[in-house]
């Protein structure tokens, strides 16, 4: 069976979304990509606003409430629907709960060919890049940088401290049948 589902774990611009296009760019098929900021993106105000959804703390730390942790099941059970159905998906997403986070992923994605990238970069060089973008709260890349990976068990890992976005999706489309 072919990879039906890519999914892309690291913290706070380690380089997933560069690494992405890169992919989409690079893979012989078409490939769609979704991912948490999707997700968080459309998540009604409520939710983003108080204890039960995503909370963004000063230091850099998100909060996980009840109200997401639902809302992100529907949201990954639609993804998982997508690839069934034939799409080919890049999931770009941040391990708050480290070796947790990807079982209950697995869970979702059950029966699905899925290659599982670790995609690591060096906190101050993400806590820089962090700084470049301007829409991320102060602190979230170097505080995520390695929670995000304890525990989890990768396919293929790339590191984007030194290496190049499209030299890290080469080495992930190696792996990809």
């Amino acid at each position: 069976m072919s990879t039906q589902v890519i999914v892309l774990n690291g913290g706070s611009s380690s380089g997933k979304t560069g690494i992405t296009r890169c992919l989409k760019a690079i893979l012989p098929n078409p490939w769609i990509n979704l991912g948490v900021d999707d997700l968080i993106d459309r998540l009604p105000p409520s939710l983003v606003e108080s204890g039960s959804g995503v909370a963004f703390g000063q230091q850099g730390e998100v909060v996980l409430g009840d109200g997401f942790r639902e809302m992100e099941a529907a949201w990954t059970e639609g993804v998982a629907a997508m690839a069934r159905a034939g799409a080919r998906i890049i999931i770009d997403d941040v391990f708050l709960g480290g070796a947790a986070s990807q079982e209950r992923l697995r869970g979702h994605l059950k029966g699905l060919e899925v290659l599982w990238v670790g995609v690591h970069c060096d906190p101050e060089i993400a806590a820089g890049r962090e700084i470049a973008r301007g829409d991320r709260v102060a602190g979230m890349a170097a505080s995520q940088a390695e929670i995000v990976h304890k525990g989890v068990v990768y396919d293929v890992e790339v590191d984007t401290t030194r290496t190049e976005s499209l030299d890290c999706a080469r080495a992930i489309a190696a792996h990809v049948s």
